[in-house]
């Protein structure tokens, strides 16, 4: 039986149970029921004689008062997926995985923030100070006017950003914080929510942007509830793949910019240095292109960036072909696999299925669509794409290839890299020397007979 103020709180989505179970209701998730104390029921405020006077205050849309700037921390790859700029009163969500390199990037950040004016502040839960600032002598940023703290209490937190004002503070990491206010350790659900909704406040209060740092399950989801992402502003995700210097911050949530913009960084020994051309690194330039690659010109957020797909079609050893796919939606590859043996007649049922996203990219967008079939049918003809063509389109399960948005930025940016040739839909416009294909079986017998003109 629980006490009297008990509740059960999940650790995975924070759903409330009156009783203790094995199985959350809400997610499904086993043994993450924790019991917690609560005074009221949550979501429950204490009646003040102060608001019952005051009572709720209405305002129109007009106003005479200008936005106020953006601040611009000097690292521009972070900036575009703010959209811009970091703004004041904000409060953003940074997820990773562990050693990715996020506490990196928000020390350079803040470092360079801090040499164009900006007053920051660097609060750390997991490092002491010395090794902050090991890292920031590291990375070339010493003498940044940053002010640094390791602390964990909130309610000392709260009293040191009320003492001084600054403009940009950093918290490493949400779940390390405890408030008092609450018997629940670090990290659990209530701890995280409480926390972060008293930082939101007085990032709202105060004009001051808070920069939140989060950590990811095994899932690649952000531990903690998802009421957290809703409290925040924008939510960040910094990606990087093992084995690969890349690191990719994407937008999933941005209520001042664009979401799904993304920037790109190179980890180094001085730190993370800015990718200006993501394409350029995504491609191999040298040597002749071989039967199974395809060059992708995709759109992220509202960049162009020129990837490079890699198919292998084998015999299969078993009586089960294989199929395995690296930063590509594994469903979308057998709908394209299905739509190549049903309307091309290339047939799959006896081969094993290799393809990859070269440079730990993933792509999301259905234009990738035609760019995997021709790879994959270039390595099925074991016949070569030309080097200087670029290949992108949506396929219908019908076989029509279908025009995507914002095709001729995608053409800009192959023609800025030395493309000449896109493979395309018949309506892309005439930047580069078009084949047009309106019919997945038309590109199939083109990349078969090399007939591009």
């Amino acid at each position: 039986m629980a006490r009297d103020g008990a509740i059960y709180v999940c650790q995975s989505c924070g759903a409330a149970h009156t009783k203790w179970a094995g199985q959350c209701t809400a997610c499904g998730a086993w043994n993450a029921l924790v019991e917690e104390l609560t005074s009221r029921p949550p979501g429950a405020l204490a009646p003040s004689k102060a608001s019952k006077q005051r009572g709720l205050s209405f305002e129109t849309l007009e106003t005479q008062d200008a936005a106020p700037p953006r601040i611009a921390t000097g690292v521009d790859e972070f900036d575009r997926v703010c959209g811009g700029g970091v703004v004041p009163g904000s409060a953003i969500l940074i997820a990773g995985d562990p050693g990715v390199g996020k506490s990196t990037l928000l020390l350079q950040v803040a470092g360079n923030a801090a040499l164009r004016g900006v007053r920051c502040a660097y609060i750390s839960g997991e490092e002491a100070v010395e090794q902050i600032r090991g890292r920031a002598q590291r990375m070339g940023l010493s003498l940044a006017p940053v002010k640094l703290a390791a602390e964990t209490a909130l309610r000392d937190i709260l009293d040191g950003l009320k003492r001084e004002p600054f403009d940009l503070v950093v918290i490493d990491s949400i779940q390390t914080l405890w408030s008092d206010a609450h018997e629940a350790g670090p990290g659990s659900v209530t701890q995280v929510r409480s926390c972060a909704a008293e930082l939101v406040r007085l990032a709202k209060k105060r004009g001051i942007a808070i920069v939140l740092v989060g950590h990811v399950t095994k899932d690649g989801q952000i531990a903690g509830p998802r009421v957290v992402e809703h409290m925040v502003d924008a939510v960040l995700a910094f990606e990087g793949e093992r084995g690969y210097p890349f690191r990719i911050l994407r937008g999933a949530k941005n209520r001042f910019g664009a979401t799904d913009e993304i920037g790109v960084f190179e980890m180094g020994d001085a730190g993370l240095a800015e990718v200006k051309n993501p394409s350029a690194l995504f491609l191999d330039s040298g040597g002749e292109r071989a039967a199974g690659a395809a060059v992708f010109a995709g759109l992220e957020g509202s960049r162009p960036v020129l990837v490079e797909f890699q198919a292998l079609v084998a015999p299969s050893a078993y009586g089960t072909p294989r199929r395995a796919v690296v930063g590509w939606d594994s469903g979308r590859l057998a709908m394209v696999l299905a739509v190549l043996e049903t309307r091309c007649g290339l047939g799959f049922g006896n081969r094993d299925v290799y393809l990859n996203v070269a440079g730990g990219l993933r792509i999301n967008e259905p234009a990738a669509d035609l760019a995997a079939a021709a790879a994959l049918a270039s390595s099925a003809l074991d016949e070569a794409l030309p080097q200087d063509c670029v290949v992108f389109g949506e396929v219908s399960l019908s076989g029509d290839v279908r025009p995507v948005s914002r095709m001729e930025l995608r053409l800009k940016e192959a023609a800025k890299l030395g493309f000449s040739r896109v493979l395309g839909p018949t309506t892309a416009p005439d930047l580069l020397k078009l084949t047009g294909v309106s019919r997945l079986a038309d590109a199939v017998t083109r990349i078969g007979e090399q007939s591009w003109n």
